[in-house]
């Protein structure tokens, strides 16, 4: 890998010539330590250093130095409050470059580079709209030579096309003015060259690729650090390595990589994704949050950053928030399928979390209109309107669910708990033996036979026999325990009735089934007489 890190015919001849140009002005600066004009050269020849793919140093600060320093002497000057914005954006103190950048437009109010450079600004600081107004009133006052404001427009319209033809002719025109005008566009041939420049670097992500491939992390970090630092002005190197970072579980790692890639590339709408993820990861919500708010700024219109953010907020426990995001999903409709789980997803959370069927019933219905083919859609339906005591509705979904499937033990399953809510402990009976029948480890069914058994019949011995299957399908079904400690207790057998209450007790810390108080009291009562 020397050849590609450890090049001293490229990049240390570069940086000596650099060194060599800076050391010539300060030379001069001693002679002359008032003259606005060499402070303004040794500013630029900071920022090229500075921006240098292959140099690994900072020296924005020093370039802020000297233009601040000219400034004294060029109070009236469009140009140094510009290269004074420009630097204070390869900072990062974005709100000083804006206020610098307004006070070129202030000086010169046909600024093709203040404006453009504004644009910029705004898109790191993710105000999109601001940023289009911009770059269209760079292009204004320079038609010929805005290549970069065109291209900018582009990405920015690209971002927000999905699912929009009107947009979508718009990034198509910008992206053909921005090519048509390049050779007039001194930053855009830049930004070319430093492109094809990266090109170099298509090695190292092969290598890397392989070692992320057999497994070998430690072996595709070094490269990519490696990489980095020869081109720390290289995106990609960045989102890869954060990539590795999140695959092993090193969060903190990841999302300054993604940082960092964001940072060089304001349009990288994986690394904003995978920053979302790696927050999420950590459990930092409000950032994850706050990143999705920016992609959507970004892409207003692509439905599964909506569905994504719902599904933090139903996490955080915000559900009016997440019912808003998930409807938003839902409208912008990428297509069917995708639409009908989040519409479910949506129904879920009024039934269960706002206790509300009629909205879910309604949510539901949304979704059966996509995919009438989905069984978890007649299950979520019909236990909405068994929630609203609307039995008649409910028995209907399942029966027609079951002409579809007739053999579905889950549908029979839930036929058993709608004819035992009713009262009807005969078709009760019926139904979730249909469903062990055609699911043999059915440990709901078998738990909730075995309460029909113990509670409606008195057959206790039955019911020890279902809910022991109950919990050999499911050894970490708490209820089950519970309602097992329950009958051998009536039983007489006090002892194991205890372990199982217990028992009970230890897997309901993880699965929050029962009311901890219930199974509390039900050890006491043991011991009680």
């Amino acid at each position: 890998m020397k050849n590609l890190f450890d090049d001293e015919t490229k990049e240390n001849t570069s940086n000596k010539r650099m060194y060599k140009l800076i050391e010539r002005c300060r030379m001069d600066l001693q002679k002359d330590p008032s003259n606005p004009d060499l402070h303004v050269r040794l500013g630029d020849l900071y920022m090229k250093w500075h921006l240098d793919i292959y140099n690994a140093g900072q020296y924005v600060d020093e370039a802020i130095t000297e233009y601040q320093l000219a400034m004294e002497s060029l109070i009236d000057s469009h140009e140094i409050y510009y290269k004074l914005g420009t630097a204070f954006y390869y900072k990062g103190d974005l709100d000083k470059a804006l206020n610098y950048l307004t006070t070129a437009l202030e000086k010169k109010h046909d600024y093709y580079d203040a404006y453009y450079m504004i644009a910029e600004t705004f898109v790191k600081k993710a105000h999109f709209t601001d940023a289009i107004d911009a770059a269209q009133a760079a292009i204004q006052c320079s038609k010929l030579c805005s290549s970069s404001s065109h291209f900018l427009l582009y990405k920015l319209y690209d971002a927000s096309s999905f699912k929009d033809t009107r947009i979508k002719i718009k990034a198509f025109y910008e992206r053909l003015m921005a090519f048509l005008l390049i050779p007039f566009d001194k930053t855009a041939v830049k930004n070319i060259c430093r492109s094809i420049a990266y090109l170099k670097f298509m090695p190292v992500f092969m290598l890397g690729f392989h070692a992320i491939q057999s497994k070998n992390y430690s072996r595709a970090i070094d490269l990519y650090k490696n990489a980095i630092e020869s081109a720390p002005g290289f995106a990609p190197l960045y989102c890869v390595l954060g990539d590795i970072y999140l695959t092993t579980g090193y969060f903190e790692d990841a999302i300054t990589e993604y940082k960092m890639a964001i940072w060089l590339d304001s349009f990288n709408v994986s690394a904003y994704r995978h920053l979302c993820r790696a927050y999420e990861e950590q459990g930092d919500y409000n950032q994850a949050i706050e990143i999705y708010n920016k992609l959507i700024a970004m892409a207003p219109n692509m439905p599964d950053l909506y569905s994504n953010l719902a599904n933090i907020y139903y996490i955080k426990g915000e559900f009016d928030l997440a019912i808003s995001n998930y409807q938003t999903a839902i409208t912008l409709n990428p297509n069917r399928s995708w639409t009908s789980v989040i519409a479910q997803t949506m129904g879920f959370v009024y039934q269960e979390n706002k206790s509300d069927p009629d909205a879910a019933i309604s949510a539901y219905q949304t979704a059966y209109v996509l995919t009438p083919e989905d069984m978890d859609i007649y299950v979520n339906l019909g236990s909405a309107f068994y929630d609203k005591e609307d039995y008649a509705n409910s028995l209907a979904i399942y029966r027609q669910a079951l002409e579809l499937e007739p053999h579905n033990p889950k549908i029979h399953c839930n036929l058993g708990f709608l004819y035992w809510g009713k009262g009807d402990t005969e078709e009760a009976i019926k139904s979730y033996e249909l469903a062990i029948k055609y699911n043999e480890n059915y440990d709901i069914a078998y738990n909730n036979l075995g309460v029909i058994y113990l509670d409606d019949l008195g057959r206790v011995n039955k019911a020890i026999e279902l809910f022991k299957k109950a919990v050999e399908c499911n050894p970490s079904y708490a209820l089950a325990h519970f309602n097992l400690a329950r009958s051998v207790s009536i039983v007489g057998d006090k002892i194991e009735a205890a372990k199982l209450y217990q028992a009970a007790q230890e897997i309901n810390k993880v699965t929050m089934e029962i009311d901890p108080k219930d199974i509390a009291d039900k050890i006491s009562e043991l011991f009680e007489s």
